[in-house]
């Protein structure tokens, strides 16, 4: 399969949160001003994570939420930098406490984002860059419902079980556990509004960077970074 550019997707209904979300997940957060909210979501293998460091590499004015998560650290992982991680108990201890923006169980292990950070960026009118799984990108699509979802996807389900052979993380029987929750998650790829085919790594950071930037030149965030502009260009015309 391939893709010369990113196809946007005809966005699906966004189902309720879970039953046991913060009782106050439905709080819509203050309006995100002249910074756009990117939720970029893949399968596990699909290259993300290598498309968003790279992303902000390029982009350094971007800022990427660290997430909460309960599973450990890979090798090359720095507590605070890729993620806080942090025991299931206090895990839960937090999102009893409303602490979480959205969270998620996946693969046996939970993750979060952090309900405050968000705030605090989003009112500051920053771009916001968050890795999550789509569970938790559905909860974030219901509280800021002008967030940017881009899906990333494998160029096949052969090349996916390759890529995770390569990374040799995993046992082959947890390999074949996310193969398979990677062909329930692609089913998924419709919830967003833009999905890029990881076939070839610069053509889908390309691909990447264009979504991005063209998401700041949206009409609200240009109204939000030019006021006075946009009060001389939508001054009623006297009678």
């Amino acid at each position: 399969m391939t893709s010369s550019a990113p196809v946007q997707a005809n966005a699906g209904p966004v189902p309720d949160a879970p039953a046991d979300a913060p009782a106050d997940a439905g709080t819509k957060l203050p309006a995100a001003g002249s910074g756009s909210v990117f939720l970029i979501v893949a399968p596990s293998g699909a290259g993300k994570t290598s498309l968003v460091k790279a992303m902000l590499a390029q982009r350094p004015q971007m800022e990427l939420s660290v997430s909460f998560t309960t599973r450990a650290p890979r090798p090359g992982e720095t507590d605070g930098i890729d993620y806080h991680f942090v025991s299931r108990d206090t895990f839960l201890r937090r999102r009893d406490n409303g602490e979480f923006l959205e969270w998620a169980q996946v693969h046996d292990n939970f993750y979060a984002t952090s309900r405050d950070w968000i705030a605090q960026r989003v009112a500051a009118g920053r771009d916001i860059v968050l890795e999550i799984d789509w569970q938790g990108a559905t909860q974030v699509q219901r509280l800021l419902p002008a967030v940017v979802g881009i899906f990333i996807a494998p160029p096949s389900i052969a090349e996916l079980r390759a890529r995770l052979t390569r990374r040799g993380q995993d046992a082959p029987e947890v390999i074949e556990r996310r193969v398979a929750a990677a062909e329930t998650e692609l089913q998924q790829a419709h919830r967003f509004q833009y999905v890029i085919i990881n076939e070839t790594f610069d053509v889908a950071l390309a691909q990447l960077l264009t979504i991005v930037d063209g998401s700041g030149l949206r009409f609200a965030q240009q109204q939000a970074r030019h006021p006075e502009l946009f009060r001389e260009l939508l001054r009623a015309t006297p009678a």
